[in-house]
């Protein structure tokens, strides 16, 4: 992938799509699972804390965005992608949960971004969008988790506005290793 960078050499930022414009641009809709497969399959090959130990296959990520995409059909979900160049170099997604004592609340479940374009401000982009969609739908809290040792993760989960609410020691396993599941929490009650 090749450097998206201003003339005064700074990166440039990503376009961030919802899924509305994502799924009728003619030129990224259609190919946005495989792609979405291509960043996830790359991640996890690299050992990234994303709920796989082994590359989910593309049929796996195709259903998976089939059944996001219909969340956020309902009006029970957000999906932001982010491009540079058209190229997909990360996304993310909330899905409300399903339980009806639960449903003013969602949960941020996944939040990708290419080896390649880390570090140049993607997750925080996404990250705030998808915030900002749940604030809009009237999402109450929005929780996530993640590994423990995925610090750079949860560093800016944590400068976006959440808090951790609970740590489960040891409790992901891959293969012979121990990671703490870190649960955080975003209250907007707090904040209306």
């Amino acid at each position: 992938m090749q450097t998206a960078m201003t003339g005064d050499g700074t990166h440039r930022a990503p376009l961030v799509l919802d899924a509305g414009d994502l799924f009728s641009d003619p030129a990224l809709g259609p190919g946005f699972a495989e792609s979405a497969h291509r960043i996830l399959a790359d991640l996890v090959r690299g050992g990234a804390a994303l709920g796989w130990v082994e590359p989910p296959a593309a049929e796996e990520v195709a259903a998976l965005v089939d059944h996001v995409a219909a969340a956020v059909r309902a009006g029970d979900g957000s999906l932001r992608a982010a491009y540079l160049d058209g190229v997909l170099v990360g996304f993310g997604y909330w899905l409300r949960y399903t339980r009806p004592t639960h449903r003013p609340h969602a949960d941020l479940e996944k939040l990708a971004v290419d080896a390649a374009a880390q570090g140049r401000g993607i997750g925080r982009a996404l990250t705030t969008a998808l915030v900002s969609d749940a604030e809009r739908a009237g999402i109450e809290v929005l929780t996530l988790d993640a590994r423990g040792d995925n610090t750079d993760a949860l560093r800016l989960y944590r400068s976006s506005g959440f808090s951790e609410y609970g740590r489960l020691p040891g409790f992901v396993a891959v293969g012979t290793r121990r990671y703490d599941k870190v649960f955080c929490m975003l209250d907007f009650r707090r904040e209306r």
